[in-house]
């Protein structure tokens, strides 16, 4: 629809928009910096060891995990180009390898599938037109939802390994048996990969030569069936489905996910395995838990949880019905309940090194501890309570049993923890409190101290690149993902009024998606910030600035969750003619009245900034009633008058 006048001219141009605008600006030249340190000109990445084994392929996909997401919410369109010259580059380097087979994994878990997948994801998000994607997109998909290609047991509905990918079910957990010795430091603060086993009792038993064999062998004999993590593989049917509502896509994610949903169990809390026989925990001698990558072994709650949300999050864009997130909810329920105070710091918890660096002093500081895993002798491995589940939750249904659930979680954070503290992980999440806060209207200030903080972490990565004195093509694996410095938790949250995406595989879901309408584009125009403040039921409050004073600028908004929302009325209290400047360029003193503009949206909603000119907007969202798709924005109008 047209522009029905909905802003109205600034007398302060707010901190909040330079800084938001000042970070697209630092983030690009940051970026380039890495881009021409650290990759090739045909994409791939300096320096790659040798692989030893499966794992690694989502090692090299994810330093640019977030770069199609900067794209889309507003970053300079080569960040477009040089994505898909990395996405190219990396994985002929990783087929060169021997680590891929028709560009996709020969086969490893999903818990590092899914992190390699964002990278993909983001690019068809960003760039639905090109088709080279697109099949690409149908080709990896059809890995999970065709049982040809020996991923999917149709007869029994299940993944048929933890293994999994471009060649099948793999055997296993590795291409040979390799005894699982003591000498594994990395390893033990996670315990027994199995518990149960006779004369295996602590780690230290797998000293014996003999033991260590037989643990993994044991390993490598339980590794068959499906396993709670593949549940995030939804994540490639449903991005396919994004592009022409593809029916096989669609029934395939209702029919697996929905398999889940029926063997879930009993005892409140999901199996983590399903066997070959389709029988729920029938390789754990009938235990709920016990599986790779499940309640037992290595992180429980950490992967279990976001891989089952990712894959009930699929069902719910598809069906438009939010019920597989009960799957999600008495996971979160179980734990909540087991609750104890503790401090991160004092606790036993095996990766209690993360919360340390994310709370800093306030670490030694009591605060909630709940259970992540679940074994032979119940709950156990107690640690604060990550906000991406629970965050997440209330997100997607905006129902108030899931807030409560997200405000108890928050309760639950050290009262002397900072909300807006400096840091950053590879995930680059871990701000969700300050920013529901912010929404609840307890932390008015956040978006301005959250801007800073992130251009803060710019600086940072950008610190580290310029003193990086190793040569580029001798770098650790995991190097360039802590110098990645484009940073978008903050930009999603405040533009794209959303979380930050789940890390083990979900797709890019914002409350908005933006349009420059004079460059055709997806994303915000150059020079206009935007501030998502309310998020609830029914509706969104967004203020949109163009910070330039002499460009005007044009945006459109559509529904966020793909489209799975519409814009169906946007209100805007927009000041009267007599505040304009008049003939002397002075602004009429007193300030002019302001009244109040409503219009009715089908789902496309145009504001024209002009120079030094703000918009606030209530828009009402009809939500989960569109038709959710990639969107290819409308071809670029003139740009005279615009530049």
């Amino acid at each position: 629809m047209a522009d029905a006048h909905l802003s109205s001219p600034l007398r302060t141009i707010p901190a909040w928009a330079v800084l938001q605008r000042r970070l697209f600006d630092e983030i690009e030249q940051a970026r380039r910096l890495f881009r021409d340190r650290y990759t090739l000109p045909d994409g791939r990445l300096r320096g790659v060891a040798e692989f030893e084994d499966r794992d690694g392929v989502d090692d090299l996909y994810e330093p640019f995990f977030n770069w199609p997401a900067f794209y889309l919410l507003g970053g300079p369109d080569e960040v477009l180009a040089d994505s898909k010259r990395a996405w190219e580059g990396v994985t002929a380097q990783l087929t060169e390898a021997g680590m891929l087979t028709d560009e996709y994994d020969n086969g490893y878990d999903w818990f590092h599938q899914g992190e390699s997948l964002l990278f993909f994801a983001g690019i068809c998000a960003a760039d639905p037109a090109d088709e080279a994607y697109a099949a690409r997109a149908r080709r990896f998909a059809a890995l999970f939802t065709d049982p040809a290609h020996g991923n999917y047991d149709a007869e029994h509905n299940i993944i048929r390994a933890p293994h999994n990918g471009a060649l099948g079910a793999r055997p296993g957990l590795d291409d040979t048996v390799v005894p699982y010795t003591a000498d594994r430091a990395e390893m033990r603060p996670y315990g027994l990969p199995i518990q149960g086993l006779p004369g295996i009792d602590t780690w230290d038993d797998l000293s014996d030569p003999a033991n260590a064999l037989r643990m993994s062998e044991e390993m490598h004999r339980r590794a068959k069936g499906d396993v709670a993590v593949n549940l995030a593989a939804t994540s490639l049917a449903a991005n396919t489905w994004l592009y022409d509502g593809d029916e096989t896509a669609s029934a395939w994610i209702r029919r697996y996910v929905d398999g889940w949903r029926e063997r879930a169990g009993a005892d409140g809390v999901m199996f983590d395995s399903i066997g070959p026989d389709g029988v729920a925990g029938s390789l754990q001698e009938g235990r709920w838990w016990g599986a790779h990558y499940g309640w037992a072994w290595p992180h429980g709650f950490h992967s279990v949880a976001m891989s089952t949300l990712i894959g009930a999050v699929n069902h719910a864009l598809i069906t438009r019905d939010d019920t597989a997130l009960d799957l999600v909810r008495t996971m979160l329920d179980a734990v909540l309940a087991e609750a104890r105070p503790g401090s991160a710091a004092g606790s036993t918890y095996s990766l209690r090194g993360g919360w340390n660096a994310r709370y800093g002093a306030a670490a030694e500081d009591e605060g909630m501890l709940v259970p992540y895993r679940y074994g032979a002798d119940g709950w156990f491995d107690f640690g604060p309570l990550q906000l991406d589940v629970p965050v997440w939750l209330w997100w997607w249904s905006r129902t108030d049993a899931d807030r409560a659930r997200l405000e108890r979680a928050i309760a639950g954070i050290p009262a002397s923890a900072d909300r807006v503290a400096p840091f950053r992980d590879k995930e680059e999440a871990g701000h969700e409190a300050g920013w529901y806060s912010f929404l609840a209207g307890d932390l008015p200030d956040y978006p301005q101290r959250a801007l800073e903080m992130a251009l803060g972490q710019v600086a940072r990565r950008t610190a580290m690149m310029l003193g990086d004195a190793q040569d580029p093509d001798a770098a650790h694996l995991h190097f360039w993902q802590r110098v990645n410095p484009v940073v978008t938790e903050v930009l999603t949250q405040l533009v794209g009024g959303a979380p930050q995406v789940l890390y083990n595989g979900g797709l890019g879901h914002t409350a908005l998606r933006y349009e420059d309408v004079d460059r055709g584009r997806p994303g915000l125009p150059q020079d206009v910030a935007a501030l998502v403040h309310r998020l609830d039921a029914d509706g969104i409050g967004i203020r949109l600035v163009n910070t330039s004073v002499t460009r005007t600028r044009t945006v459109r908004l559509r529904g966020g969750r793909f489209g799975l929302d519409r814009i169906v009325a946007a209100t805007a209290r927009v000041e009267d003619a007599s505040a304009y400047p008049g003939a002397s360029g002075t602004y009429a003193s007193p300030p002019g009245a302001f009244s109040t503009v409503s219009v009715e949206c089908d789902d496309d909603l145009v504001v024209v900034l002009p120079p030094a000119h703000g918009a606030d907007l209530d828009l009402a969202i009809a939500r989960a009633t569109g038709s959710p798709r990639h969107l290819t924005p409308a071809a670029p109008r003139t740009t005279e008058g615009h530049a």
